[in-house]
């Protein structure tokens, strides 16, 4: 196998050391990446800030990810090239930022962006005064002008003539957008507040935007949406809506049988550039695997579709094998790009299947995998077949059995004999470069999904995974005050960590707890949220700042809301309030969740689809919740209950286990309800609660199912 991991990238340059810029000794693979560039590339610290101011010179500042196919587009065009290199040397303090070691930078920049243009996206392009105000922001620049794009060598001089001969418009600008990030920075403003009825208009709004033929909530481009199907499966369990159901099976299917699937290494791809999903942007994200992971465990749970625990097992398998250190942590994507072309790895000839499987595989692979002659790629830029293929289900294993006279058991196991040929013969190939930083947040999250796979699946892998991932960052991502950082890489710890850090932490800790019911996980997730209190809570308003109070203010010191390709901080830390109460009982918790929904309730109730990773914790805040205590030993049913509880779908619970073979000392010190939970004999018991009330305990599996639904969740 051959990969373009930076790390051994950087070990071949050391031989050409006089040609790199300050961005050499950077930890991010992302600025690593440009570390050879003509541009005198700055990262983003005090030096180039007071050069700047020194010499009067604007700062142009770039931000992006080392996986993004059209920030190396625009770096080959742009940063490789000399000239552009000399424009921006000469009149200009370049900055370069990874976005994902820097989301606070990337944040605020970001919403300058969209404030200016309307769009937003990687490359960000921003140019801005010495004291970080922005004046010009835009998104992928080519070094030309062409298709309406103006290009780099036409822009810089012209921002070259406006920062010598009008600085009054260049201060007006600026004035202006400072202005309007501190109006946005607070949300504040009560709304009219959170009931069943924003989460009918949500449901509806969803229902309307939703691609009845494919799948997902948009044309081109079509993105995953994981919240949208979290939120729609409790909308569904709330209130039996089988279209809500409907959706989520739907895109989850299709997703599944697209190009966005790597049906060979398996894993998603970050987005469909299609609304078919088949023709993908190629990088994989952590993120996406982990909230993908999760939502297809939860659709298990609900409709027991073996589809969806195959897919889940094979998220896994791609993230233990391709994005795991061997300390545990999960590294943080692949890129797009291989041999400097977007899906050189994925893509494949007639010619390739036919090398690499017999006549007859061949014509299996045809037809189940969908491979043409003259290709079904279509390149972005000039939407032409070149003979290349995305590998993508054509239709059911049900119907190509039937096509092919086979029973679908048969066919299975031809294609997965297929499948293993075609892997093995992709691996000869160079494969995408590697980002192999670890960082905190994003494993929060793929630790909460392989925590709940592993209670929806029962298999130890998931539960492996998680446990380890948490141990590496428990032990490799804290400093000397057991305060969180963000990001490691290659032996070093470092950046401050953000809100994301703790509240994704505190999510994959909780869903350990529940994976394993050790109790130290429920101090370490209540102490984590303590901190995470201490650092980031707004006082005032309510509601927790993306940044804390200890760390580098960039322009103005912003919360974030809506739920993107993940979920906001605010939301992740709104469930774990809410589920940290219910676990407890501590009623400081929930006064906290109430002010923070508070806080947000007008933005969110103008555009609920925007937020429904937050509506789905709004969803559990409304209630009907479930505190569960399973109370026994082993080998007396209370396996059984704990398994029968995993067997059902009901997002608006807690489970506790205590069990009477162990000192529970911890339990009750984090859970005082529980102090009366015990069995009356040896068979295991299982209570019932509600906001802290208890049915009697019944040692009956099917009464104990029977009182759940009896409460509604």
């Amino acid at each position: 196998m051959q990969r373009a991991d930076w790390s051994g990238k950087i070990m071949e340059r050391a031989s050409r050391k006089n040609r790199h810029n300050r961005l050499w000794n950077e930890q991010s693979p992302y600025l690593l990446q440009h570390a050879e560039n003509p541009v005198d590339w700055y990262p983003w610290s005090s030096e180039a800030f007071e050069k700047a101011a020194r010499e009067n010179r604007p700062i142009f500042l770039s931000i992006g990810y080392s996986t993004c196919h059209w920030c190396h587009v625009m770096a080959h065009e742009c940063f490789e090239d000399e000239q552009t290199a000399q424009a921006l040397n000469e009149h200009f303090i370049s900055i370069k930022v990874d976005r994902e070691e820097r989301p606070d930078i990337d944040s605020v920049y970001m919403t300058v962006c969209q404030m200016m243009t309307g769009s937003a996206g990687w490359p960000l392009s921003i140019i801005m005064t010495p004291d970080k105000k922005p004046f010009f922001a835009a998104t992928y620049i080519p070094k030309e002008t062409r298709t309406g794009r103006i290009g780099m060598l036409e822009l810089l001089p012209l921002i070259t003539r406006l920062w010598k001969e009008d600085q009054g418009r260049i201060q007006r600008i600026t004035d202006e957008i400072e202005n309007a990030l501190k109006k946005a920075s607070g949300i504040k403003g009560v709304g009219s507040g959170f009931d069943e009825s924003l989460l009918q208009r949500t449901f509806e709004s969803l229902s309307k935007s939703f691609d009845e033929e494919n799948g997902g909530f948009s044309g081109a481009p079509k993105f995953p949406t994981p919240s949208h199907l979290l939120f729609l499966m409790r909308y569904w369990k709330r209130t039996g809506e089988g279209r809500a159901l409907e959706m989520v099976e739907k895109t989850l299917s299709s997703m599944r049988s697209g190009g966005i699937f790597d049906q060979i290494g398996f894993g998603f791809h970050r987005y469909s550039t299609d609304s078919i999903w088949l023709i993908p942007h190629f990088e994989k994200m952590l993120y996406d695997q982990g909230l993908l992971l999760f939502a297809y465990s939860e659709a298990y749970q609900i409709t027991k579709n073996e589809d969806y625990r195959r897919t889940a097992q094979q998220v896994l398998s791609y993230v233990l094998r391709n994005l795991t250190s061997p300390e545990g942590g999960f590294y943080s994507a692949e890129d797009a790009d291989s041999e400097g072309e977007e899906g050189k790895f994925y893509l494949w000839t007639m010619e390739d299947i036919e090398a690499a499987l017999s006549p007859e595989e061949s014509a299996v692979c045809r037809a189940v995998f969908g491979v043409e002659h003259e290709g079904n790629y279509l390149d972005e830029l000039n939407r032409e077949k070149n003979g290349k293929n995305i590998l993508h289900l054509k239709a059911s294993i049900h119907v190509c059995a039937e096509k092919l006279g086979l029973t679908e058991e048969e066919l299975r196991a031809g294609v997965e004999a297929i499948r293993i040929k075609l892997f093995w013969a992709r691996e000869s190939r160079v494969h995408p470069q590697r980002d192999d930083k670890i960082l905190t947040d994003w494993n929060g999250i793929m630790i909460a999904a392989a925590a709940r796979a592993f209670q929806v699946f029962g298999e130890e892998s998931f539960l492996v995974a998680a446990k380890r991932a948490c141990e590496f960052i428990l032990s490799k991502l804290r400093d000397g005050q057991m305060t969180l950082l963000h990001r490691y890489r290659e032996g070093s710890s470092g950046i401050p960590a953000y809100l994301s850090d703790y509240a994704f932490l505190v999510w994959g800790i909780l869903e350990l707890y529940e994976a394993t019911f050790e109790e130290r996980y429920l101090l370490i997730a209540n102490d984590l949220n303590e901190q995470q209190h201490a650092l980031f809570w707004d006082g005032n308003g309510g509601g927790y700042f993306l940044t804390s109070s200890e760390s580098e203010k960039v322009l103005v010191r912003t919360k974030e809301l809506y739920d993107g390709a993940i979920p906001s901080g605010n939301a992740v830390a709104l469930v774990n309030l809410l589920r940290l109460h219910a676990l407890s009982g501590n009623q400081a918790l929930r006064d906290r969740a109430e002010r923070l929904m508070e806080n947000f309730s007008e933005e969110v109730v103008k555009f609920s689809p925007g937020y429904t990773f937050f509506l789905s914790a709004v969803n559990f805040a409304l209630g009907p919740v479930a505190q569960i205590v399973v109370a026994g030993e082993p080998g007396f049913g209370m396996e059984e209950m704990i398994r029968a509880l995993r067997d059902v779908y009901i997002p608006n619970s807690v489970v506790l286990l205590k069990r009477s073979d162990l000192d529970h000392t911890t339990l009750e010190q984090v859970a005082p309800f529980t102090k009366g939970h015990s069995p009356e004999g040896k068979d295991a018991a299982c209570f019932v609660c509600g906001n802290f009330s208890c049915s009697r305990p019944t040692t009956d599996v099917s009464q104990m199912l029977k009182t759940l639904h009896d409460m509604g969740v």
